[in-house]
């Protein structure tokens, strides 16, 4: 298993459950992204499961277990059905409730039955939810990446094509905008509540934070202010401007927040996130006006790993809520592949 997880291929000896013995030739087993360890006492020794992102615990019947065990070894094994039963009732069954069934404890997820479909697909999804993770969100678990469909790639592409018009680019970067906006939403703290419906009926709900304020980084945040107008009513917005060229260090020029910033979830707003530099500079501004860490959430559009591990570094407890992460920075530090400097983008100038 470590050798796999390593990228390494193994051997694994084949064994023949007729002569108890291991035979030849063994089975070269290559490395990939999903490797699934089955057997029985999988989840008994720790350094085994040690290595596991997901231990999974198939709960069988005890009378489903020996019915299959007699099919098995009498039709797969050659064994008699009294062999088959004294060994269940001397060895398997004491064993069973000695060393496999304590391990339950240690699942993840514990399946009833093992024709259960519902709970199949679920882990299922689960595995295809991981494999779409862009690298660095195994490694920062604060970073949201929104689940990429057709059709946000296709408005990323519209976005990021340089023949693409001023009208069409403001168009397609507010719709994106707003998918990132309401996605970051969603990570704020709720409560549940219980409501009356027209029809009299109860409706369990929920009732997310009321106390937000929005704060753009001038001027390309400033692209963010409408759709989050158009999600939260009323919502404050303050500003802030820093200025600085390349990975030079940032100048805070002006700021403008709510007197009472310090009391809200915020949630800042800049489409690219670059070297990192504003960010952490605009972050910082919020920690001095007595924002918690945690009540931040940075929106953007698109990420370079390299803004992402400057500001993670620095921030390991704030959210980052993005609708992509690209490849890189060039040596003046533009995002590649990106889409340009947004602002004069958005905004038609040069």
């Amino acid at each position: 298993m470590e050798k796999l997880r390593r990228g390494q291929p193994v051997s694994i000896p084949s064994y023949d459950f007729k002569t108890h013995k291991s035979i030849d030739p063994s089975r070269l087993v290559n490395p990939a992204d999903v490797i699934i360890l089955e057997g029985i006492l999988v989840l008994h020794d720790s350094q085994v499961r040690n290595l596991m992102n997901m231990k999974i615990f198939v709960d069988i019947d005890s009378d489903v277990r020996l019915a299959r065990r007699i099919q098995r070894d009498t039709v797969e094994r050659g064994r008699n059905i009294s062999n088959v039963l004294d060994q269940y009732s001397r060895f398997v069954k004491p064993s069973f409730e000695e060393f496999i069934l304590p391990s339950k404890k240690f699942a993840d997820i514990i399946i009833p039955r093992g024709d259960n479909d519902v709970a199949v697909d679920l882990i299922v999804q689960h595995i295809l939810t991981k494999l779409g993770q862009h690298d660095l969100c195994k490694i920062y678990p604060n970073i949201n990446v929104m689940f990429s469909t057709f059709q946000i790639r296709g408005m990323h592409t519209l976005v990021r094509d340089v023949k693409t018009t001023k009208h069409d680019f403001v168009f397609y970067s507010d719709r994106l905008i707003r998918l990132v906006v309401e996605n970051g939403l969603g990570h704020l703290p709720f409560t549940e509540k219980q409501i009356i419906t027209p029809t009299g009926s109860v409706y369990s709900g929920v009732v997310f934070c009321k106390r937000l304020c929005g704060v753009s980084v001038i001027r390309s945040g400033e692209s963010m202010e409408n759709a989050l107008r158009a999600c939260c009513k009323g919502i404050k917005i303050g500003k802030i401007l820093i200025h600085g060229d390349g990975n030079n260090g940032r100048q805070l020029i002006y700021e403008k927040l709510p007197a009472d910033i310090s009391s809200r979830h915020v949630l800042l707003l800049d489409p690219v996130l670059a070297s990192g530099n504003s960010a952490i500079k605009a972050v910082s501004l919020l920690l001095s006006k007595g924002v918690p860490e945690t009540s931040i959430i940075f929106l953007n559009l698109i990420s370079a790993p390299e803004g992402i591990h400057a500001v993670c570094r620095k921030f390991p407890r704030l959210k980052i809520v993005t609708s992509e992460i690209d490849s890189s920075l060039d040596k003046n530090y533009r995002v590649i592949p990106g889409m340009g400097e947004f602002g004069d983008r958005y905004f038609g100038t040069d």
